[in-house]
């Protein structure tokens, strides 16, 4: 089964936006994953077509209804439906390679994407919910963070990149951040390609390139190098 991803939004035109270009874009038009959006709004009960109110105990902002989104989460949830169901969160779980490699192999997710200040905390208790975020900061809404997990989902679909070593060869794929790449001209306004590269010597080369990704994830990455440390001892 190819892996399908459902969203829940209030902007499903926004979907699959950059993902219909480049690898995600070629792989939908082979069909080696699909993409639906559906619109929140269509499940709302009232005249005005409402989906949030104010958050109780006061306070800013709007609350997305926990009666609506509910009942847009059950609309696309099968009993047999295996899929994980993810709700784009900045307090949830830090989106990692690992967790892209785990949901790749899958039969796909059922996205959430949240708006406002939030969603009403019953919905993610009684569906299960499982938070996720992209990273410390706040955006207007969960369909930017929404597309950017997919595309790194994506492009593991196996068919999707055309040679999985680059992959393989990416940040974090080993716990280390990516070496520096280099490419033709030698010489860029005196600054020359290092000869280790233009040696030949793959043994070297190899050896230059975890040189070069162990210092970075020492300099920039701190507790990708504590963890990385502990993994080889």
């Amino acid at each position: 089964m190819a892996f399908h991803a459902t969203i829940l939004t209030l902007y499903p035109d926004m979907f699959p936006g950059p993902l219909g270009h480049s690898l995600a874009g070629r792989g939908l038009e082979k069909d080696l994953w699909s993409l639906e959006a559906r619109q929140i709004r269509d499940h709302a009960t009232d005249k005005h077509r409402s989906v949030d109110d104010t958050p109780a105990g006061g306070g800013a902002g709007m609350v997305l209804r926990a009666d609506v989104l509910s009942k847009a989460i059950d609309a696309c949830s099968e009993d047999a439906d295996e899929r994980p169901r993810l709700l784009m969160s900045p307090r949830g779980r830090p989106f990692t390679q690992k967790r892209a490699y785990e949901l790749a192999r899958g039969p796909g997710a059922i996205i959430v994407c949240g708006r406002f200040e939030g969603i009403d905390q019953r919905v993610i208790d009684s569906r299960q919910l499982e938070e996720v975020s992209v990273g410390d900061y706040i955006l207007s809404g969960g369909e930017m963070a929404a597309l950017t997990m997919l595309d790194a989902i994506v492009r593991l679909i196996p068919g999707v990149m055309g040679n999985m070593e680059s992959a393989n060869t990416e940040s974090f794929e080993n716990g280390l951040l990516e070496h520096p790449h280099y490419t033709r001209p030698t010489v860029f306004e005196d600054m020359a390609i290092p000869d280790v590269l233009t040696s030949g010597n793959h043994k070297k080369i190899a050896e230059w390139r975890l040189e070069q990704s162990e210092r970075l994830t020492c300099q920039r990455r701190p507790d990708l190098w504590d963890a990385y440390l502990d993994q080889e001892s």
